[in-house]
């Protein structure tokens, strides 16, 4: 069973909470278990999880990878001039596989899966394949 998901981003780099839409999919399907990999159609937006309690984690997460990878590069080739959203995608990864207990994602107490906006303001989409 696989379904494409639609979004829009509102900021060059951003990370959107899709837990709870990935979840309400879940449960529209009746899918009581399994696995789910979801993934990115894009080279500069990927997928992480990691905490969803503290809005800081996010801004904190950003920053850094502003600092580690700058979006002015006069040494970077690639026409678009935008390789840094190439790097930061490669660094968190296009998917993630996660898995389904009880009709739910089994996550930590404090985790979310994000979709990672890099290259933004962009309409995305996602695709999310459950495996039972």
């Amino acid at each position: 069973m696989m379904n494409t998901f639609h979004l829009k981003t509102d900021d060059h780099d951003q990370m959107i909470d899709v837990t709870s839409q990935v979840e309400s999919w879940i449960h529209e399907q009746g899918i009581k278990e399994g696995m789910i990999v979801v993934s990115s159609m894009h080279t500069t937006a990927g997928f992480t999880v990691n905490e969803n309690a503290d809005p800081d984690v996010k801004t904190d997460m950003l920053r850094r990878f502003r600092e580690v990878y700058p979006w002015e590069d006069p040494k970077d080739k690639h026409m678009e001039g935008n390789t840094a959203a190439h790097m930061k995608t490669s660094t968190v990864g296009h998917a993630q596989t996660l898995i389904i207990e009880n009709g739910q994602l089994v996550l930590g107490t404090w985790q979310g899966l994000y979709f990672c906006e890099f290259d933004g303001p962009r309409q995305r989409k996602y695709i999310a394949k459950v495996i039972q």
